[in-house]
């Protein structure tokens, strides 16, 4: 894991063509909040971003962070394996009075590869299927493909695999 990205981080643009493969994790102390359905289901100053060339950031909270008794494991949800993290768990977020469940919602590694063990005990969220994720008060996009799960904010540069013509990378 390498040094702490945090308070007043806000470098340089980042090309996420000179983000490392295998991919590199960062503990990160900005102000990352997820919410849906006016619940917030993250708030945490204290998660762990993972960099991946051609990717943009995917943010890790401590499942201490998170509200994580509003998830449950995903019953007939894909099945992924990382060459580096290894095998994805995915989430479930609980339907609520008038709102349906939303299947995979978030992931984790519960049992993360050597090297990768940072990230257990840790989950991150699809902003795409989440009401909004924010980084210090910026709203994140959602990389395009409905695969990865990257967050794309103003500091990280394209472009991003996931978008129109990008499958064989």
């Amino acid at each position: 894991m390498s040094k702490a990205s945090g308070e007043g981080h806000r470098s340089p643009k980042e090309s996420v063509w000179d983000y490392p493969r295998p991919p590199r994790i960062e503990a990160d102390t900005r102000h990352v909040v997820v919410r849906h359905r006016g619940v917030t289901l993250a708030d945490s100053h204290r998660c762990l971003r993972v960099l991946e060339t051609s990717h943009p950031p995917t943010f890790y909270v401590p499942r201490s962070d998170a509200r994580v008794e509003l998830l449950s494991v995903s019953e007939g949800r894909r099945r992924s394996v990382c060459e580096w993290k290894g095998v994805a768990t995915y989430w479930t977020l609980q339907g609520t009075a008038g709102h349906p469940p939303v299947p995979g919602a978030a992931w984790s590694y519960e049992e993360p590869r050597p090297g990768y063990e940072a990230i257990a005990g840790h989950i991150a969220f699809y902003p795409e299927l989440v009401e909004g994720c924010t980084v210090d008060g910026e709203p994140v996009r959602a990389q395009a493909g409905g695969f990865y799960g990257g967050w794309i904010t103003d500091e990280v540069t394209g472009p991003f695999k996931g978008e129109p013509g990008t499958l064989g990378w």
